[in-house]
């Protein structure tokens, strides 16, 4: 049976794989491990309503050349404090937890075996929207600490891409289901949703993290 990580520059793809959970995805400089769907798929889609329904989402907003430009996507802030967390030139204040939120982050933390104190939420409407390279290395988040992301609603394909070697590992996201990236992921590899036409349903993503106490 060929290794995983044979074609070590080739784009490598993982759709067939519904859970890694005691498999680390990356090949070198970084942790992640994919634990499939933690619940029924009628659990799920309850989630899914609730979140679409109580979470106070907005508009994302980005400033790029010092233009501010709004996306379809929208966002929302929470944490265990009014913490002020500042990406893509902007900066947004932690609302309190709801009690749904509450639970998932109890849920993460039990599967992860990780605290975490602060969670970021993307709505994406339909396939269209989605997010472009990036890595989640802010000065406000905890530096290598574990970032524990939550999908729910329609299943997306998710790919990484290492900084150096430029090699990609993709794989899917089911409703319900739980990623987790740790260690030197953010440092040494890029991740994005890439937008598709083949998917007209929503997809809410959860990305549960650590925002460094400051005195």
């Amino acid at each position: 049976m060929p290794s995983l990580y044979e074609n070590a520059l080739q784009p490598m793809d993982l759709f067939s794989t519904e859970s890694n959970k005691n498999t680390n995805l990356l090949p070198k400089n970084g942790t992640v491990y994919y634990h499939g769907s933690l619940m029924s798929q009628i659990k799920a889609n309850q989630y899914l309503s609730e979140l679409l329904e109580n979470i106070d989402w907005k508009n994302d907003q980005t400033i790029i050349f010092g233009k501010l430009i709004i996306t379809k996507r929208k966002v929302a802030w929470y944490g265990d404090k009014n913490f002020s967390y500042t990406y893509s030139n902007t900066t947004k204040e932690a609302m309190p937890w709801t009690p749904a939120l509450l639970e998932l982050k109890s849920l993460a933390e039990t599967t992860t075996g990780e605290t975490y104190n602060s969670c970021l939420l993307n709505l994406y409407h339909d396939g269209n929207e989605g997010m472009g390279w990036h890595s989640d290395a802010e000065k406000d988040l905890k530096k290598n600490g574990a970032i524990a992301s939550m999908s729910f609603g329609a299943d997306r394909k998710f790919a990484f891409k290492n900084k150096e070697s430029k090699e990609t590992i993709s794989m899917m996201l089911q409703n319900g289901s739980l990623l987790v990236m740790k260690d030197e992921t953010q440092t040494h590899w890029l991740h994005r949703l890439p937008p598709t036409t083949l998917i007209s349903k929503p997809r809410v993503n959860l990305t549960f993290r650590t925002i460094i106490v400051k005195d």
